[in-house]
């Protein structure tokens, strides 16, 4: 019970990188003796400290991390990178006990921090709230085995499943709070893609603006996919605005080949897809979704812009399931947000 509690702590300061430690994941950590926190650290960004270092160095006094315990919500790296193996400052500090959330998922690393931790005498615990380290850092973890993106589907709809309004009603079917929290989610991902289809109708910027940019992120890619080759419009926002060396234009290329190249050429280990219905439909119907987030509004569109359309073949059979779901009132809206959960052999 005592170590659940230290590690959620921990999770809390893990949270605190999220969206900002890009292509590593969002580490928390805690230095604990006879039950009192004595320090904290996270991760802030890709070269800088991490989360082990950074609780050490808050330290009033080095002297008291030895023989006491320390808690960290991913194992401890072991190997030289941007900066030291932190397994080196962990054993020169002295800690008896070393408490672990999640193992290191690369299959060169899996284990090595903590073996080498207990070829030293360290008390090594692993697995203490796991199933919480693992959904904090899902995206790293599916990116670090498979330089794969996680793939974040989002949508604004109404109770009819539409993603537009009827013509001269106004561009948002959300309000202020649903159309704000969308924008956490920008922050949450490396890269927003969308469809040529968007870009000429809605002329989006794809930038966190209502939302705080963590410290040290860039903004994120922004993602165009076109079935074709015919031109897109030179006087876009995504061509033309401060961050137009963040657009990506890929032509006729398949999704889950765009997808590809985002992970191994751009280190994208998230993306938030925020297209139309056809590249929506193709998202579910090929299977590349990992998780969606659908605002429901409390409105009645009628017959235009459904929200999965273009489906090659229809939706995969069975019907896909969320799992993990999360549900929250954001103003008179609804934001539903989960994991989409694999029929069996897919």
């Amino acid at each position: 019970m005592q170590h659940a509690k230290f590690m959620r702590e921990a999770l809390q300061e893990a949270a605190k990188g999220c969206g900002a430690t890009s292509p590593n994941p969002a580490v928390g950590a805690l230095i604990v003796r006879d039950g009192r926190i004595l320090a904290r650290g996270w991760h802030r960004r890709a070269g800088l400290p991490h989360a082990e270092i950074e609780a050490l160095r808050s330290l009033p006094d080095p002297s008291l991390a030895r023989g006491a315990t320390l808690y960290v919500t991913l194992e401890p790296c072991s190997s030289h990178g941007r900066t030291p193996p932190c397994t080196d400052a962990i054993l020169a500090a002295g800690f008896n006990r070393v408490v672990v959330g999640s193992v290191d998922p690369h299959p060169k690393h899996a284990g090595g921090g903590l073996d080498i931790l207990r070829q030293h005498g360290i008390d090594v615990l692993t697995g203490v709230l796991e199933s919480e380290c693992l959904h904090l850092n899902r995206a790293f973890f599916k990116w670090i085995t498979s330089k794969r993106p996680w793939v974040l589907a989002k949508a604004a709809v109404s109770l009819d499943g539409r993603l537009t309004r009827p013509p001269g009603e106004g561009q948002w079917l959300t309000g202020t709070e649903a159309r704000r929290d969308a924008h956490r989610l920008r922050a949450e991902c490396d890269a927003i893609l969308i469809g040529s289809g968007t870009l000429k109708a809605d002329n989006p910027s794809l930038t966190i603006r209502d939302a705080p940019i963590p410290e040290g992120k860039a903004q994120p890619w922004r993602v165009v996919v076109t079935r074709g080759t015919a031109p897109l419009p030179k006087v876009a926002h995504l061509f033309t605005d401060e961050h137009r060396d963040r657009t990506l234009v890929f032509h006729g290329k398949p999704l889950r080949e765009v997808l590809q190249e985002l992970g191994e050429k751009y280190s994208v280990t998230s993306v938030l897809v925020e297209g139309g219905g056809a590249i929506l439909g193709s998202l579910f119907s090929q299977k590349l979704a990992d998780e969606a987030c659908f605002y429901l509004a409390p409105i009645l569109c009628g017959p235009s812009g459904v929200a999965i359309a273009g489906m090659e073949g229809g939706l995969p059979q069975p019907s896909l399931h969320l799992s993990e779901i999360e549900y929250k009132q954001l103003g008179q809206d609804l934001r539903v947000r989960g994991l989409l959960q694999r029929p069996h052999g897919s």
